[in-house]
């Protein structure tokens, strides 16, 4: 496997000459290479556990949050849901070389637009080694070199995991450097690597703001940013209590440190003296710390000394937590109005009976995601049918949401003619 005992110069020198080998190669070596990689994680899960838990073990006594210490953590069963992640992308239609249109010109010219890898892909992420294997088998689906660069509380589960999916490549008789490891050199690593213009053709970072400013201030390599998750869920005045309360309590609780979890709760006026009273109670009691705006205090009850006050930073913040911040809401104008002010564009929701209220909500939200009657907790490569993903996009270049196997590609034309020249 390719480490930093190379240059990271050197690393993605090798991966972009192993993606032009990639390239042009058949959907069935690609789907062997992803099946030898599902198999060697199962066989493998005894060497990937003990990895795991010497990070697990640096991670705790460095004082990870509980949040992250649960993004690191790997076990038998989300190992093996890993290995499943990878057979399903294997399983999807291979999008190289898919003709997304043909036409004829007047002078006979047949023009195709056909999909074709990007070539080399980096990513940079955290605290995450599912991403090493997750991200591994969509570059490879997509036709792709990937040079993985991971962070040190990952150092020995990444290891494992990319000398699994290197193995995995060079057994059908791919490159190795189809899949490369950077690893441990720091801010200067990463900046190197931002830098390799003309080698890599995309960074996709996962990870926090300081990793976004970090690659903002030094990158010339294109970058896609897989970017925080402030997400909302608004109740509007004709929304189901009950659903609504269902909805809230899991995009909240069922996973919080993750950047589709609900970070704020708005409720229109109508609604809130039935929903929030057993609401706010349930989240309580689910650990919840509420943030709360006066009028949800004012109906808080017994609990109004529990709940905190919210402050503007509040309504900004991607908690990654059990914490909430909820406020009361007079219209669904007001709801639209502050989900567009503080989203980061990720995930957002409303919960409605109104055909109507959903039509303007869901055209009015500038965001990737925009669910109705249903929870945030559902955008995911894996959920969305792409297998997995990289990250989800909150931009608008060239892709929005999930990042899967077609979001990893570009397109290019071909020309064929019978002998014209233009006049």
């Amino acid at each position: 496997m390719a480490t930093t005992a190379q240059s990271v110069a050197d690393v993605c020198a090798a991966a972009r000459e192993a993606s032009r080998a990639l390239a042009t190669v058949d959907d069935r070596t690609k789907d062997a290479a992803l099946e030898a990689m599902a198999s060697a994680l199962e066989e493998r899960m005894g060497e990937v556990l003990e990895a795991n838990a010497r990070d697990m073990e640096a991670g705790a006594e460095a004082g990870l949050n509980a949040a992250l210490l649960d993004r690191l953590k790997l076990d038998e069963e989300r190992i093996r849901a890993i290995a499943e992640q990878v057979r399903d992308i294997a399983a999807l239609p291979d999008p190289v070389g898919e003709v997304l249109e043909g036409y004829r010109l007047e002078n006979g010219l047949e023009i195709r637009r056909v999909r074709v890898p990007l070539g080399v892909v980096a990513v940079v992420y955290e605290a995450r080694p599912n991403v090493t294997i997750d991200c591994s088998a969509l570059c490879l689906k997509s036709g792709n070199a990937i040079v993985l660069r991971g962070s040190s509380a990952a150092t020995h589960s990444n290891a494992v995991l990319a000398e699994v999916a290197g193995t995995a490549v060079e057994s059908v008789g791919l490159p190795r450097a189809c899949v490369s490891l950077v690893a441990g050199g720091g801010r200067e690593e990463l900046k190197d690597l931002a830098t390799q213009a003309g080698v890599v053709d995309l960074i996709i970072p996962r990870g926090g703001e300081g990793l976004k400013a970090a690659l903002q201030e030094v990158a010339t390599v294109p970058v896609i940013y897989a970017a925080a998750g402030n997400c909302h869920v608004y109740v509007d005045a004709t929304a189901n209590l009950d659903d609504a309360a269902r909805i809230v309590f899991n995009a909240k609780v069922q996973r919080p440190g993750v950047c589709n979890s609900a970070e704020t709760l708005l409720v229109h006026a109508d609604a809130a003296p039935d929903l929030l009273p057993r609401t706010l109670r349930d989240l309580r009691e689910a650990g919840v710390e509420l943030r709360v705006d006066a009028r949800t205090r004012a109906l808080a009850g017994d609990l109004a000394d529990s709940v905190v006050d919210a402050d503007d930073d509040d309504w900004g913040t991607e908690y990654l937590a059990l914490i909430l911040a909820v406020k009361v809401v007079d219209s669904l104008d007001e709801a639209i109005e502050h989900v567009n002010r503080y989203s980061s564009g990720h995930s957002e929701a409303i919960v409605t009976d109104s055909t109507e209220s959903a039509e303007r909500f869901t055209h009015a939200i500038d965001a990737a995601c925009v669910y109705v009657n249903a929870s945030t907790r559902f955008t995911d490569g894996g959920v969305f049918g792409m297998g997995a993903e990289i990250g989800n996009s909150t931009q608008k270049l060239h892709v929005r949401g999930p990042i899967g196997v077609r979001e990893l590609t570009t397109y290019k034309y071909v020309a064929e003619g019978t002998g014209q020249i233009r006049e």
